[in-house]
């Protein structure tokens, strides 16, 4: 910002972290989607519809257990994991970068759904379904959690002077005070 002008839009570094991060969610769900349909397509698992059924009650829709709005499907699916890259890209901004931090927000996703379907009504909590359904959610979570993380890194460069946060290089304990 020179001589108190604002900096043009496409330079600005919080629409610059906006736009990599919904470029990166977009990555990461078309991943996870790529994942989901390889995986059904050898367990022939149906898809499930609690995304949509979730969306619509959100909206302040009661749709019914059997409803099956592909359209709301989708809206969930994708909107929900465009949006959130944009918080993986702020941490890849300030700092926060790598497979811990894909794997942190891989959490992060994950609470984000099971708060949404567990708020509303529409889901049940992880921990009363069959673990293989458990299993394949994390899996799932862990492709688009990775992919994101990756396209967020590479286009969210640290901010000036703020270092990337790594793991410490000597054991703990061996720090000096």
């Amino acid at each position: 910002m020179e001589g108190g002008r604002s900096a043009p839009p496409l330079r600005n570094p919080t629409t610059l972290v906006i736009l990599a991060g919904l470029l990166a969610g977009a990555v990461g769900v078309a991943a996870m989607t790529l994942a989901e349909k390889a995986e059904q397509a050898v367990t022939k698992r149906p898809n499930s519809y609690v995304p949509a059924r979730t969306l619509l009650t959100l909206l302040g829709r009661r749709p019914s257990p059997e409803a099956q709005p592909l359209g709301a499907n989708w809206a969930m699916h994708w909107g929900q994991g465009v949006l959130l890259g944009i918080v993986r890209a702020l941490m890849a901004r300030e700092g926060v970068r790598g497979p811990v931090a894909s794997f942190v927000f891989m959490n992060l996703r994950l609470a984000t759904d099971q708060t949404l379907e567990n708020a509303t009504g529409v889901g049940a909590p992880p921990w009363t379904w069959p673990k293989e359904e458990q299993v394949i959610d994390l899996l799932h979570k862990g492709v688009y959690a990775f992919t994101a993380g990756a396209v967020a890194d590479l286009l969210s460069p640290p901010r000036a002077g703020k270092p990337a946060v790594r793991a410490a290089a000597t054991p703990p304990g061996a720090r000096s005070g």
